[in-house]
């Protein structure tokens, strides 16, 4: 019998509930002065009594009535058991058991409540889930009635020396914002990405926004409408610092006239 199934004994015999071979096996453990038995037992009868000084209320008759027609029976249908060292009757510590059964209320409700503060939890991810979804189902909408504008231009962005085979599309509209999708990029080094310009007459380029590419040098940017921007002539795309700059510094890899 190893120490896990030993302590696991002790605790259901300091109960009164452990019964038939299980008992038979465990009694024969402390009649022949298991020292990990004895210590076991004593350690669960403690902890018993302390529950029973926090917990003095005496169990419903009902409760007494039932362990002990349990234990009756139990000892009557016993198989007679090899001769051993008599054992000094064990008095049925009925408060112990009582504040037993408590504490074992006690469990049961502090494992209700992590259920309950688990499902909180589960809601409340559901709920920032359905706002966040929210928000995309809005951006989307707004992107609509931006293609429904006639006054909404789609700009084409040609590759230049860096990457001659890059393309992109600009749907563009003043008061509105728009999209900007682009294909055939290189990947971004690392602390790198690209960043969009809107370029009108002879002004200082206004940045637009940054954006990276996945594995198959495809992405796109969501622009919202540029403040004091009315009109925008070239859209123009260049590496920079992943953080994006407030001018132009890097190579320029994209760039079409509106």
């Amino acid at each position: 019998m190893n120490h896990d199934e030993i302590r696991e004994l002790a605790a259901v015999y300091a109960l009164g509930g452990l019964d038939g071979e299980d008992r038979s096996r465990f009694e024969a453990l402390l009649a022949s002065g298991d020292p990990e038995a004895t210590a076991a037992l004593g350690e669960f009868e403690a902890t018993l009594v302390a529950l029973a000084k926090e917990s003095p209320e005496a169990p419903p008759p009902s409760v007494k009535a039932a362990l002990s027609h349990r234990i009756a029976a139990a000892a009557a249908t016993a198989a007679p058991a090899a001769v051993v060292t008599p054992l000094r009757p064990r008095r049925i510590l009925w408060p112990f058991v009582w504040a037993g059964l408590m504490a074992a209320g006690v469990a049961a409700i502090v494992v209700g409540l992590a259920i309950s503060h688990s499902y909180e939890k589960r809601l409340q991810a559901l709920g920032q889930e359905a706002a966040a979804l929210r928000v995309e189902v809005d951006r989307e909408r707004q992107l609509v009635d931006i293609l429904r504008d006639p006054t909404t231009e789609i700009v084409a962005l040609a590759g230049l020396e860096p990457a001659p085979a890059a393309r992109a599309r600009m749907i563009w509209n003043a008061r509105g914002g728009g999209l900007l999708v682009a294909a055939g990029l290189p990947p971004v080094p690392a602390g790198k990405a690209y960043q969009l310009w809107a370029i009108a007459g002879k002004a200082a380029p206004v940045p637009a926004g940054v954006f990276t590419v996945d594995t198959k040098g495809t992405g796109s940017l969501r622009v919202p409408a540029l403040v004091g921007v009315t009109k925008v002539d070239v859209f123009a795309v260049t590496l920079e610092p992943a953080g994006g700059l407030p001018a132009p510094t890097g190579p320029m890899y994209l760039a079409g006239k509106a």
